[in-house]
């Protein structure tokens, strides 16, 4: 290793284990193109973002011409010698469990999975197994070539744990950080369907309203004005089939902020069926495990090819047999 992490956040190393071990690049400059060392770096070491290459110059883990070097602005030039030491990955303390995956789509770079209803994506404190992340831990294994340092699925956007479809989880550091600029940009796209109560006056709308934490009860968002904390959210949604006081509707998201649908949907009196905490509860007669939501289609560019990929999750069994039990009644 060169020198020691001058921050308290620098990953740790797993070095008696030997598959987690430092990797030292040693480069030459033959072209200094472009000529700021954390962008040059970056040119040349695919698997790592921009961001990561900035980090690890903060961390003392480049020399430049023999030195230490903490300056990512530093201009290189032909000639120029350079070693790039890539510390060991951090396994992360969670344990992977065999939990069914039904994948959509998967190469190196990212996975893309239609998530069940009841699959909480992310672990947090009092939930730290059966869940997604688990899950891909235990189907990626070794595939997972860090994220930040640490051997981890690299969450871009999440699904509410009863909320089904697909989901895109990037593999490397790289990866993670191209989806993220895309979600960012709203160069990915997200199209949800949705049964609500009620039948809309027209066919198509946009809801932009901002959103954040309901001021009386803290585990529910609401519309909140941007000069009392609320976000900027955009839905746009439009009418996909009329089911008499009910209405299947497309829901394509602009931004992706925690339960934008659920309250954007019932701020203009049209709540999801089956929303526990946002809806009205009303009994149909459909075993439904929660709000009658689904991430059906998401499409994006590959963060290493370039090439436009899009991803379509078919609807699970009990927002079927919803459907077929509204069309009945006609």
């Amino acid at each position: 290793m060169i020198g020691s992490p001058s921050r308290n956040d620098a990953p740790s190393l797993a070095l008696d284990d030997p598959h987690f071990q430092d990797r030292h690049l040693d480069l030459t400059v033959d072209r200094a193109d472009p000529p700021r060392l954390d962008r040059w770096l970056t040119a040349q070491v695919k698997e790592l973002s921009r961001n990561r290459v900035q980090k690890l110059i903060d961390w003392e883990y480049v020399t430049l011409n023999g030195r230490l070097c903490t300056n990512k602005k530093e201009a290189v030039q032909v000639g120029d010698q350079i070693r790039l030491t890539i510390p060991a990955v951090k396994p992360l303390e969670l344990t992977p469990e065999d939990i069914p995956l039904d994948l959509l789509y998967e190469d190196d770079h990212l996975i893309i999975i239609n998530k069940p209803a009841g699959l909480v994506v992310h672990p947090a404190p009092g939930n730290m197994s059966g869940t997604l992340v688990n899950a891909v831990l235990a189907h990626c294994g070794e595939q997972l070539l860090g994220i930040g340092g640490v051997q981890r699925p690299g969450i871009v956007h999440r699904l509410d744990k009863d909320t089904t479809g697909a989901i895109v989880i990037a593999k490397t550091d790289l990866a993670h950080s191209h989806l993220q600029a895309q979600m960012k940009a709203k160069t990915a796209r997200r199209e949800y369907l949705g049964v609500v109560y009620g039948a809309p006056k027209t066919n198509s709308g946009t809801i932009d309203a901002p959103l954040g934490r309901h001021p009386q009860d803290r585990k529910r968002n609401a519309i909140v004005p941007i000069e009392k904390g609320g976000r900027h959210a955009v839905t746009h949604w439009q009418v996909e089939e009329r089911l008499g006081n009910l209405t299947l509707m497309r829901f394509r998201l602009e931004t992706g902020r925690t339960h934008q649908i659920r309250v954007h949907s019932t701020s203009i009196g049209h709540p999801l069926v089956g929303d526990p905490t946002y809806g009205s509860g009303r009994d149909l007669g459909v075993n439904l495990p929660g709000q009658a939501l689904h991430a059906e289609r998401l499409e994006l560019v590959h963060p290493a090819t370039g090439e436009i990929i899009v991803a379509h999750a078919p609807l699970p069994p009990h927002f079927e047999t919803l459907l077929t039990v509204l069309r009945r009644r006609g």
